[in-house]
């Protein structure tokens, strides 16, 4: 009987443990760790941020739906991972063996890059739905005493997609409140250029962001640096394509929002040869580690090189199609190597997919592969993306109360897109 111990229990995580279950059977066991005892939600901060979302909605116990799968739950934080001892050493002293390591942590939010920055400074976050309520907090103290606003990433930052969200869904809350001209919006990012999105842009990215940036009267600085945030001002410098500072600005805010560069959690972090400088998980081809054989990992903590060498480094981001499809072929490469005693042959897939809301409106793309040249790339944008993204809100919750190993990003996502004919075709549509 082989334990497989699946360490994190979020939009990676979850899923893993109900496809491991199902590929290995009741002869072998199954065991989620997570610091907290309630699954959440991540894509769904950018609305708790700004009061659109209860975190009752975006939430649910991990074990009372686990248990009846047949999974087992531990709640606790874990500081150390020996690898070469095969245990998870909790912050309590617990030691938790196993046979096979599942690492989807998900990352560390590297505020302390950047003077100032992070809810325990003076910018808010929605990569926590803790950060996104704070958020809320902050954005009802804006509804209440208006004034400028800026929100964006950070240099060194790779998920765009929830900057350009929060910029979007927050113009639109401020027109719900009737006081958007009392509100200057400003977008600041690392990336080189409005909708390179950590990906070299996707198909008509920039101009169409560009676009609704312009219509929502949103003014922008792109290859932005943060050179420190104080109470009400960031400091900003704005670089040319060498790398030099061009610009200089003092920007005056009273609420923003800007994603972190991400890291990996000290406990994965720390373990010899298991990670990059970085701290992400160096995995191969088949989401294992290299040099620990029964660690596998699969999610935003696996490394994962940048699309290009911009000014202002930017990192490449993880979608959720392309973590899913990590986790199902590490649930059918567990099943090679325990049950069928067989080296693993599953992939995950290096394609990007993202529904973005924009309050009343919403942008999708794909780009196959994620890294250029490309077979397929794809943008566009409608309401009919904001209702998607609602809708997938609740198939995937719906899933992490059933247990289903179907692949919700496959089912539902790519088939409302039409991606298979896409993938097909090779071609855009």
């Amino acid at each position: 009987m082989a334990k497989v111990v699946v360490l994190g229990a979020g939009t990676g995580g979850m899923p893993a443990a109900y496809e491991v279950k199902e590929a290995l059977g009741k002869d072998h066991d199954v065991l989620m760790v997570n610091e907290r005892e309630e699954f959440r939600f991540v894509p769904s901060n950018p609305w708790v941020a700004v009061g659109w979302r209860e975190s009752s909605a975006v939430t649910m116990p991990i074990e009372k739906y686990l248990s009846k799968k047949h999974i087992g739950f531990k709640c606790a934080r874990i500081d150390k991972i020996d690898a070469e001892a095969n245990l998870l050493i909790s912050s309590e002293g617990e030691e938790i063996s196993y046979d096979y390591l599942i690492i989807a942590t998900g990352p560390r939010l590297a505020f302390d890059a950047i003077e100032g920055a992070g809810p325990d400074g003076f910018t808010q976050s929605v990569c926590t739905l803790d950060h996104a309520q704070h958020c809320y907090s902050d954005f009802e103290k804006l509804v209440a005493n208006p004034g400028p606003a800026i929100v964006g990433a950070f240099q060194g930052a790779s998920c765009f997609g929830p900057a350009y969200e929060y910029a979007f869904i927050l113009d639109k809350a401020l027109r719900d409140a009737k006081i958007r001209h009392k509100v200057p919006i400003t977008y600041v990012t690392s990336e080189p250029y409005i909708g390179h999105l950590g990906l070299g842009g996707v198909g008509d990215s920039k101009s169409m962001l560009e676009s609704e940036l312009r219509n929502r009267n949103i003014k922008w600085i792109c290859n932005a640096q943060v050179d420190k945030v104080t109470d009400g001002v960031m400091h900003i410098s704005e670089l040319n394509r060498k790398g030099e500072v061009d610009f200089t600005y003092e920007e005056a805010f009273r609420h923003s929002m800007l994603i972190p560069p991400f890291g990996g959690v000290p406990a994965v972090a720390n373990v010899e040869g298991l990670c990059n400088p970085k701290g992400f998980v160096i995995t191969d081809e088949h989401q294992r580690s290299p040099k620990y054989p029964n660690i596998f990992s699969g999610g935003v903590c696996v490394a994962i090189p940048p699309v290009e060498t911009t000014p202002v480094p930017t990192g490449t981001p993880k979608t959720g199609y392309m973590i899913e499809t990590m986790m199902t072929a590490i649930a059918h490469n567990l099943k090679r190597i325990i049950v069928d005693n067989q080296a693993p042959t599953a992939k995950g897939t290096w394609h990007a997919i993202c529904l973005a809301d924009m309050g009343d409106t919403g942008a999708a793309f794909v780009a196959m592969p994620q890294i250029p040249p490309r077979n397929v790339t794809w943008f566009k944008q409608g309401k009919w993306v904001h209702l998607a993204k609602i809708a997938f809100e609740k198939y995937f919750m719906r899933k992490m109360k059933t247990g289903t190993s179907e692949p919700v990003y496959e089912k539902y996502v790519l088939k409302a897109l039409g991606i298979e004919r896409l993938e097909q075709d090779g071609h855009d549509k």
